[in-house]
């Protein structure tokens, strides 16, 4: 007998975020959130997110032991500006039993017909910016703070229950030595000169923060034409700006400006905190600080968060301005490998700036879509 309880109490919460440290004890994959963390993602006071999206937290049990976890979700701007009436499901975790899983997803399907939506789709959360998709490929490799690791059986499920693929995205990777410095020198040169730009790079996070919400709004125009693109809105770019910006090495932020000083792209990178976070197990205190720190400081590998070109200046190529910036940070920091977090398949434009560089697709993902 399943029993599903929505997780609308402290206590139930933080078992809800507990669950998958169980699910995946000691699983040289699953790289562990932030216990703190994940609770403030999940909290309406916190979050901003939950100014424009209404979200559930459901747990099942199974002889009084929990055996499953689902998040639904409705993004309103999402429905309002795009008319898609859609439900999301996201942080579903489960153990290998089908009849689980579709206990928990039918507590999505509820909260959607109950509020006029036509089909269903995940694992998402609730903005672009939030981990997306359910593991397809790569299931030997290390996961990253930024995407959600799960086992084979995630797929076979929710294709035994009627779902079919709606978007792939890909992650890759290239040895930093694959990058030869000759494909974009010469071009940076010329494309600073011809449209009068100037790289902007940091050592201090203070000195990054007066650029940040023009940053978000390049981000929010830059993407805007993807078909699964929903706006960044002004009070999550404060949240984003306070969770994230100061997380990230000054040195990893690289902006672009035009002679207005007016910022035309952004790239953003992390140091890859995989193994320091498997190493804090779910805690900052008392050492999971250190580890994060240690992490932040010695990283050899990277991963590539985001990345944004102005569309005026998209086509035009400044990205070579911004990989020349990041060869100078990374030549002179030892970096080891370069990691890609996950892009749409379809994203041709963002897969032709990495032509270049050898890279491999060594994972795969994608979000599965079922009408009501």
């Amino acid at each position: 007998m399943i029993e599903i309880k929505e997780a609308n109490t402290p206590s139930l919460l933080k078992d809800y975020v507990k669950f998958p440290f169980s699910l995946y004890k000691n699983h040289p994959y699953w790289v562990p959130p932030l216990i703190q963390d994940e609770l403030e993602t999940f909290s309406k006071s916190k979050n901003p997110a939950f100014e424009s999206a209404e979200a559930h937290f459901y747990l099942a049990y199974k002889d009084n032991k929990i055996v499953g976890r689902i998040a639904a979700i409705i993004n309103w701007n999402e429905v309002n500006d795009q008319q898609k009436k859609k439900v999301r499901f996201g942080w579903w975790d489960v153990i290998n039993d089908i009849e689980v899983t579709k206990a928990l997803l039918e507590k999505v399907y509820e909260f959607g017909k109950s509020n006029n939506m036509e089909y269903v789709e995940g694992p998402m959360g609730f903005s672009n910016l939030d981990k997306v998709g359910v593991l397809t490929e790569g299931y030997d490799e290390i996961g990253s703070m930024i995407t959600w690791y799960n086992y084979p059986y995630y797929k076979e499920h929710l294709e035994k229950l009627g779902y079919v693929k709606e978007k792939e995205y890909l992650e890759n990777k290239f040895p930093f030595s694959n990058v030869k410095p000759e494909t974009f020198y010469k071009a940076q040169e010329l494309i600073k000169k011809r449209y009068e730009l100037k790289p902007l790079n940091f050592t201090k996070t203070k000195d990054i923060m007066p650029y940040v919400d023009q940053m978000f709004d390049l981000f929010n125009r830059s993407y805007a034409e993807l078909s699964s693109f929903v706006a960044i809105t002004d009070v999550q770019k404060e949240y984003f700006k306070n969770k994230y910006i100061s997380f990230i090495n000054p040195e990893y932020i690289k902006f672009i400006v035009d002679k207005n000083d007016n910022l035309i792209a952004f790239g953003i990178v992390m140091p890859s905190f995989s193994h320091a976070l498997q190493k804090a197990k779910g805690r900052l205190f008392p050492f999971g600080f250190y580890h994060l720190l240690q992490a932040k400081k010695n990283s050899k590998d990277v991963l590539s968060y985001l990345i944004g070109v102005d569309p005026e200046y998209q086509n035009k190529g400044v990205t070579a301005v911004v990989f020349n910036e990041y060869y100078n940070t990374f030549t002179q920091k030892g970096i080891r490998d370069f990691i890609r977090t996950p892009e749409l398949e379809e994203n041709t434009a963002i897969h032709n700036i990495w032509k270049h560089f050898d890279q491999v697709t060594f994972r795969r993902r994608r979000t599965y879509r079922k009408e009501l």
